[in-house]
């Protein structure tokens, strides 16, 4: 999944001429803590609410400032990964969009990012979750499908970790069986860590349907 599929309608842009009082009442409109600054398609940088707040005068023209996020932007064919990497690193609720032209096309915002990661990684389906303990990396993923498919089950997708505290890694795998003691037992046989897992439809939908709800009304704070 690339840029351009992430990338929404709704999101407004302002110009160097508006005003941060007006930047600052479309942020709380659309529940986000930036905006695109954009004159005709070109993208100048990104705005704040910070930075609003940080103004003397903020009935002042934008133009008149300087933004603390600078020019951000992923190019339209960035992968979800490194999209989710440029979201960290400057801590947005939004990320502008360039094509190769480097013409501003749209934004994509935090909450749509996380709604396509989460169908992405698959965790809404029917199915259940094992996680997987190793001390170092020398684990074969092939050797884990394969003992996965041996119990005639599919990893619909699957997660690592590194804690870099303890140098353990945890893969967390979501397959497509709701009942895992086959799994389970032959993860046993091969001498598998299994640090924990999830099988039971109803606790196993209600578990990410609160973890993601928690997300998401905290993305609306």
């Amino acid at each position: 999944m690339e840029a351009i599929d992430l990338i929404t309608d709704n999101i407004p842009v302002i110009k160097t001429s508006d005003t941060g009082e007006n930047a600052l009442n479309l942020m709380e409109l659309y529940r986000v803590s930036h905006l695109p600054v954009v004159n005709t398609d070109v993208l100048l940088g990104v705005v704040s609410d910070e930075d609003i707040y940080s103004l003397s005068k903020p009935e002042e023209p934008i133009g008149n400032h300087n933004l603390s996020v600078g020019k951000v932007f992923v190019n339209a064919n960035t992968h979800i990964y490194e999209i989710i990497s440029v979201f960290s690193q400057f801590d947005l609720t939004i990320l502008p969009v360039l094509n190769n032209e480097e013409q501003y096309i749209g934004a994509i915002t935090l909450r749509d990012l996380v709604r396509m990661f989460a169908d992405l990684l698959a965790t809404g389906g029917p199915g259940g979750i094992v996680v997987l303990e190793f001390r170092d990396m020398k684990f074969s993923m092939a050797e884990i499908a394969r003992v996965i498919e041996d119990e005639n089950a599919k990893i619909l997708s699957s997660y690592l970790h590194h804690c870099q505290v303890n140098n353990i890694f945890k893969l967390t795998l979501k397959i497509n069986r709701e009942d895992l003691s086959s799994i389970l037992k032959a993860f046993e046989r091969y001498n598998y860590n299994i640090k924990t897992w999830y099988m039971n439809e109803g606790k196993l939908d209600s578990l990410i349907q609160d973890r993601y709800d928690s997300l998401m009304r905290y993305l609306d704070t």
